[in-house]
């Protein structure tokens, strides 16, 4: 249904530029449309979406060719189809460059991830006004078709890739069960053509996706949970005997030989290409360029106090722009200082995870890579707002939109909320300019709406506005943080209840809120509750919002009396949910109480669990695992203790990590290696 905003917005001044987003709309998807090989799961999703899209591209290139100004109400649609298009693209690129294998393993996984943005797509379209763009009949009816097609569509799953799936987990079963006295049972051809399916015909093929799938566990290891780490281990260990087993070392080292080598140059992108790729899964945040998203080289910090990479950060001031990209704050000087302290960061980084730091400065190439990328920045979203002409409008329709919140009917306060949510998720200055056209107390109060659909919409644009530390001041002094903790405890939809989670983490960034949220009588089991039955996405945005909370030592004890320590043990073992770092974190901070440590010290599978995870956990896992566990055992935890020495694999693991384990993992393993060392003496040597 199209849907038109009313005469007075339809002025010229209220039109938004079309360059810079059409110009970006056109370029991701001709990104998308020009992939050439497609990857060997997921066709069919992969190849009707790139349809999909090439049909949209068709719409952006008719648009931009008309050169006529854009309605508010497009420019909202059409920036959401840049998201979705984006996550498209990143979606498509994980299936082709991604391990096949462990692809094919989350078969169901990725065809929901499919139909999920076609859905998106079609909401987008649901507000696109046709019927005010200047496009041929013949557009507006494929465009209208898309839409019905969206509404109508169902998820897909490959049958053929489910039979492929069996026959795998089969064949891992079966390479799991046998020892090397007994590989012969295994059947060969089987082996081999299942794996020919997705792509593995000759032993660099082999390589290629063992190397995937090591990237795909490291990754995984701290989020995916134990078993998901065992099971790409698994796989590694099926490809690496198929390959053995398929490939005899004359066949393979013909093979080597006929492999064409590369020059020196394709060599260099190869490696380079590979390194990107590794970074692009694996770089901590902290360590990437806020305007690039790549690996800092030359950290620096501007006058607004954030840092970036010195290359980028140079040619955004030398383009014309005096703001902080980050903040949209007015920088008082152009001068940038350098981040010794996260260089240093860096560099170790670096080091230890193989990764090449070269000066950016002391290559044209890499110059006209950062150039490349630095072009492609300034076309996203978050540019379209940069221009004067542009953020009058978006005050525009802001001041519409609002004054549709306080005095118009359900149906309109639904239209309206649900625009600033979209608007609110684009860009500093455009929750600056929301919370200036008084959005905020209408935003507020509806939050207590009946309409489901409202209350949803309310709450994820106050968390889209609360991204801006500014916000967080105005929302709070709104008073709005009891009505949100209303929609956590009985929201009226999963999603409302998530964001309204989300919108706690992120108002409790701010120390002086953490003791406020905190005192609210219900917002702890609230959280605690949502801990228990939310979804993946739900139970991160509880246990981030717990941890901040219970930074502030006065939370810790109602954080523990709320019932969390249990859960959070569970969602150890929970390899769906995905969030093993994040309770681990928080059962780590709760032991800073009495409370939280007799409470913890009740459980008789933490111990193995954490050992566990000394061998398989992320680097910030082990971290916190080795904490629970020093601080289990000092202060009369004896018994923890003995039964540490007990298990044959915990002084290996501590061991192993007081020699290459990050440098407070190997504080603590030191630690807790001395206090096992001095139970033992005392054991043998009763006073």
């Amino acid at each position: 249904m199209d849907v038109a905003l009313p005469p007075p917005l339809m002025v010229s001044s209220g039109f938004l530029p079309t360059g810079s987003l059409l110009e970006a709309l056109t370029r991701i998807s001709n990104e998308v449309t020009s992939m050439e090989k497609l990857p060997f799961v997921q066709v069919k999703n992969v190849s009707t979406m790139i349809r999909r899209i090439k049909l949209l591209s068709s719409l952006f290139e008719e648009i931009q060719e008309t050169k006529s100004p854009l309605p508010p109400s497009s420019i909202l649609c059409l920036t959401e189809l840049f998201s979705v298009i984006r996550r498209v693209k990143l979606l498509i690129l994980g299936c082709k460059e991604g391990s096949s294998l462990w692809n094919l393993v989350q078969t169901e996984f990725l065809s929901t991830q499919f139909h999920v943005t076609v859905k998106e797509m079609g909401k987008a379209l649901d507000i696109l006004p046709l019927s005010l763009l200047t496009i041929t009949a013949d557009t507006k009816e494929q465009v209208e078709l898309l839409r019905k097609q969206a509404k109508r569509l169902e998820l897909f799953v490959d049958p053929r890739e489910i039979q492929r799936r069996e026959k795998l987990l089969l064949l891992m079963a079966t390479t799991t069960e046998k020892n090397s006295k007994n590989k012969g049972i295994v059947d060969i051809e089987e082996v081999k053509d299942t794996l020919k399916s997705i792509g593995l015909r000759s032993p660099l093929d082999y390589e290629e996706e063992i190397s995937k799938l090591e990237a795909e566990a490291e990754k995984q290891a701290g989020t995916g949970g134990l078993i998901v780490v065992s099971n790409i281990n698994n796989l590694i260990s099926l490809v690496s005997l198929s390959k053995s087993l398929i490939f005899s070392k004359e066949e393979y080292d013909r093979t080597q030989d006929d492999v064409k080598q590369p020059s020196a140059s394709e060599s260099w992108h190869h490696d380079h290409s590979s390194s990107s790729q590794s970074m692009v899964f694996n770089t901590p945040d902290e360590f990437r360029c806020p305007i690039s998203l790549d690996l800092m080289r030359d950290p620096v910090i501007v006058a607004s106090g954030h840092t970036y990479d010195r290359n980028s950060i140079a040619q955004w001031i030398n383009s014309g722009h005096h703001t902080c990209p980050k903040s949209g704050q007015r920088l008082i000087h152009m001068a940038l200082i350098p981040n010794y302290a996260l260089k240093s960061l860096l560099h170790q980084w670096c080091q230890d995870n193989n990764v090449p730091l070269t000066d950016s400065s002391s290559s044209s190439s890499n110059l006209e890579r950062s150039s490349s990328k630095r072009k492609q920045c300034e076309n996203a979203i978050d540019h379209i707002s940069a221009t004067k002409a542009a953020m009058d409008a978006v005050k525009m329709t802001s001041e519409f939109l609002v004054g549709k919140l306080a005095t118009g009917s359900p149906d309109t306060q639904r239209q309206a909320a649900y625009e600033l949510r979209l608007l609110a998720k684009t860009g500093m200055d455009n929750r600056r300019i929301i919370a200036e056209a008084g959005a905020i107390p209408f935003l507020v109060t509806l939050l207590g709406s009946n309409d489901s659909r409202i209350q949803e919409n309310t709450v994820t644009a106050l968390l889209n506005l609360s991204i801006f530390d500014n916000n967080k001041i105005l929302i709070m002094a709104a008073g709005a943080i009891d009505n949100i903790v209303d929609v956590l405890r009985s929201g009226k939809t999963m999603e409302a209840r998530e964001n309204a989670a989300a919108a706690i983490f992120s108002l409790s960034i701010i120390d002086e809120y953490k003791v406020i949220i905190g005192a609210r009588q219900n917002v702890i089991p609230a959280l605690v509750g949502l801990l228990g039955d939310g979804t993946t996405a739900g139970k991160r945005d509880a246990a981030t919002a717990l941890f901040n909370l219970a930074v502030y030592n006065v939370n810790k004890a109602s954080v523990v009396l709320a019932g969390s320590v249990p859960l959070l043990i569970d969602l150890l073992m929970d390899d769906k949910a995905g969030i093993t770092d994040d309770a681990l974190a928080v059962l780590a901070l709760l032991l800073g109480c009495s409370e939280g440590l007799e409470e913890i010290r009740k459980s008789r599978i933490l111990v193995p669990l954490l050992i566990d995870l000394l061998r398989f956990g992320s680097p910030k896992g082990k971290e916190n695992s080795i904490t629970l566990l020093l601080g289990l055992c000092k202060d009369g935890g004896e018994e923890v203790a003995r039964r540490l020495l007990m298990n044959p694999r915990s002084i290996p693991s501590l061991q192993s990590l007081a020699a290459d384990g990050s440098p407070k993992a190997q504080r603590k393993a030191d630690a807790l290696l001395r206090l096992l060392n001095r139970c033992c003496f005392q054991s043998r040597n009763p006073v």
